[in-house]
């Protein structure tokens, strides 16, 4: 029988050629802090990881593997010196055969490499790409005739149900791939039920690709978050009656459809999908996190009612989808085609698409497998175009009971041919965030809808950034405030509600993460569009406001706790709550009493001297909070006066400088749209955005119609900040003068 033996300690990790060895435990990655930290400069290189092999009990035909869940971004292994095996892609699954190259004090060294390569994906993103054997490694003992362990990494086992129109039926066709098998061999395959029992099985003779059916009368459905029952696939290769090889895999029996007019079915009945998207890393982590940092992602992704998760960018650890299956959650798993189309990359795209769904084919909470991410950013080309159908092509070709699906960017036209490659798609939108309003979202959707009727459309992306050290109580987009934040996604819930025809809805993101590239809000290296933060400690506003529409255990909070200072003799107090009732008491007396639904607002008193404490009771649930009264506001509220939080602009000397905005004239803080509406504007914009346009898609990269528009309402104060390090200081002092001297019409 085979067994697994983890190798995850006393490893020697050498950073560059001339660093000095340290000791590590695996997972690893070297960019846990400076690839979170801000600047963009992370280390991306090759690393050397190195041990001494255990010497391991086994038979003389035994076949030893070296198992790597996942190793970023590239890794080649040798033993002894000599090369085992090479892999190109961060985020899957590879074993190599090392059997023939052990002699007993063997030395195992694997190379990883997160630098840029042309032809693999991901190249351009706004994510860390951590490197590493961030997921572990392992030696896996198998006998000679074997379940095969040299197909894509994959269990070699692939469950597939079948389930009849009435629900009553399951036909599940077990297929299993054997390595070595000898004449007289069997294959038998039981299917065990939550206890333990033997629902059925078959057993056939032992071939390389041998196929099995089964019947399941009455099968118990995995049912989303209400039932997610999972049954067990034991698969043995028998001789002479005793099991040589065994392993057993998990495994739903569910059906799904989508209908473009009404969104997502779910075993017959509809079942709406409200949810997020996850990244893997976490604070002082990057990507070496453990089971139980997992599990605590589930819990909090549970607690907020979620019943679907986009898992991007990327494969994730298998251990999750684990966990997916076990909840409940609907998945949508994809690869990280994203940003940057590469002639030079198709084949890498095709062989992670591979691994992706081969190594992930018995989840039963997978419902569709994603092409690509906002990879139109440079534009559509006949290659870009064939790419994806390729890719399309083969999802179908190695799993005909799932759909595809693509995240589009934005500026993505309506009219594109790339929208009819995949079966379903969404779109990434930030309509309210980065330019435009939140209310625009709407009828951009209902356009789309009518245009594209036979379309099912979702939304794969939708957010805006919440620090927890800004507040204000007149919330602006860009003011990175909590209560923008959650301002931003109640209008978000209020515009799904309105439209069912959504086959589904991803918040960006459930966490905060790591984007070296990055420097907004006062924070470096961080997007913080998260409803919790990095260090998953605290969950923001936004986290109860989505739970008050999608949970269902009762609770009741109150928000903007951190915003505690306020000017004023009174204030507006919003509670969210998922029941339908809030009594609020002031110093333990009933101040008011409310009916309503999620969001429940009001009225305040503020005391003169002391705390105003507050408690909001929704029936057996209750919150408290205390605010004080203040003269004026509090400046370390707000990013653009508090010490240190806001940009620096400095002149050509490397001394700060004071930015003019003087009325009647330009300056960095109007949107491009409206300096373009003049000629001087005009001429001193062009050349700049021009530039800016090159340095981002290439020399021949030209906008977009909507990605013009969308440009053009943001401000160039807006865009500076984004572009971080990126954009020189000195010239942002000499382009705010120069706006200066243009009057406005």
């Amino acid at each position: 029988m085979r067994k697994t033996i983890s190798i995850n300690d006393n490893w020697q990790f050498t950073k560059t050629e001339t660093a000095k060895p340290e000791q590590v435990t695996l997972p690893h990655t070297w960019n846990a802090l400076d690839g979170q930290d801000g600047g963009s400069d992370y280390y991306r290189g090759a690393c050397r990881y190195e041990r001494t092999l255990p010497n391991i009990a086994r038979e003389a035909t035994d076949r030893v593997y070296l198992e790597i869940p996942a190793a970023g971004l590239n890794a080649e292994v040798l033993v002894n010196g000599v090369s085992a095996a090479k892999h190109e892609g961060g985020f899957s699954k590879f074993r190599a055969d090392i059997t023939s190259l052990l002699h007993g004090g063997d030395t195992l060294t694997i190379l990883a490499d997160n630098a840029e390569r042309p032809h693999v994906y991901p190249q351009f993103a706004d994510f860390t790409f951590f490197g590493g054997l961030y997921r572990g490694v392992s030696l896996v003992v198998a006998p000679e005739s074997r379940i095969s362990l040299d197909d894509f990494g994959d269990s070699g086992v692939k469950i597939t149900p079948a389930l009849d129109e009435q629900r009553t039926r399951a036909e599940v066709t077990a297929d299993v791939l054997l390595t070595n098998v000898r004449s007289g061999q069997r294959v038998r395959v039981e299917l065990l039920t939550a206890d333990g029992a033997v629902a059925a099985s078959a057993e056939s003779e032992a071939v390389e690709a041998a196929s099995l059916r089964m019947a399941l009368e009455h099968p118990h459905l995995w049912d989303g978050l209400d039932d997610p029952y999972l049954y067990t696939a034991r698969v043995s290769l028998l001789e002479n009656g005793a099991a040589l090889d065994r392993i057993e895999v998990s495994f739903g029996v569910r059906s799904f459809r989508i209908d473009p007019g009404k969104g997502f079915f779910l075993n017959g009945r509809s079942y709406p999908l409200h949810g997020v998207s996850r990244h893997q890393d976490r604070e002082n982590k990057g990507w070496a996190i453990s089971r139980a940092d997992h599990e605590e992602d589930m819990a909090l992704i549970r607690e907020v009612g979620a019943n679907t998760i986009r898992l991007a960018h990327y494969q994730h650890d298998d251990y999750f989808y684990d966990l997916c299956d076990k909840y409940g959650m609907i998945v949508w798993a994809e690869i990280p085609y994203i940003s940057r189309h590469m002639p030079e990359g198709r084949a890498n795209t095709v062989s992670q698409m591979t691994e992706l769904v081969r190594q992930n084919w018995n989840h039963p909470s997978i419902v569709c497998w994603g092409l690509s991410n906002e990879i139109t950013i440079n534009g559509v080309t006949d290659d870009l175009l064939e790419n994806h159908r390729i890719l399309n092509e083969l999802c179908h070709t190695l799993d005909a009971s799932r759909l595809t699906t693509m995240a589009c960017v934005s500026m993505l036209e309506t009219d594109s041919p790339l929208l009819h490659v995949s079966d379903i798609l969404s779109y990434n939108h930030y309509f309210g965030w980065y330019g435009a309003s939140v209310g625009d979202n709407g009828p951009w959707l209902d356009a789309f809808h009518r245009q594209h009727p036979s379309i099912p459309l979702g939304l794969s992306e939708y957010g805006a950034e919440a620090v927890l050290r800004w507040h204000s109580d007149q919330p602006k987009m860009g003011d990175y405030s909590e209560e923008y934040q959650a301002y931003y996604h109640r209008r978000m819930l209020e515009t799904f509600d309105e439209r069912p025809y959504l086959w589904s809805t991803h918040v960006w993101n459930m966490f905060d993460f790591a984007s070296d590239m990055r420097d907004e809000g006062g924070v470096k290296g961080r997007n913080n569009k998260g409803l919790v933060t990095f260090d998953r400690k605290t969950k923001k506003d936004s986290f109860y406001l989505y739970k008050a529409w999608w949970a269902k255990e009762p609770f009741v909070h109150i928000a903007e706790k951190r915003f505690s200072d306020r000017a004023g003799e009174s204030m507006t107090l919003l509670v969210y709550s998922n029941q339908s009732h809030v009594d609020l008491y002031l110093g333990g007396r009933l101040l008011a009493r409310q009916d309503g639904a999620h969001v429940f607002s009001f009225s305040v008193p503020l005391r003169r001297i002391g705390k105003t404490r507050l408690r909001a009771v929704a029936w057996a649930c209750a919150d408290e909070a205390a605010f004080r009264r203040v003269r004026k506001p509090n400046p370390e509220y707000c990013q653009d006066t508090a010490a240190g939080a806001g940009v620096n602009w400095f002149d050509s000397e490397g001394n700060p400088c004071e930015l003019d905005y003087p009325e009647g004239y330009f300056s960095i803080r109007d949107s491009i749209g409206d300096i373009m509406q003049t000629d001087a504007g005009r001429a001193l914009m062009e050349p700049m955005l021009q530039k800016a346009l090159s340095e981002f898609g290439g020399k021949d990269f030209a906008p977009s119609e909507q990605m013009q528009k969308m440009m053009s309402g943001f401000s160039l104060e807006r865009m500076i900040k984004l572009a971080g390090k990126q954009f020189d200081p000195a010239k942002t002092v000499e382009l705010n003068r120069a706006l200066n001297r243009i009057k406005k019409p």
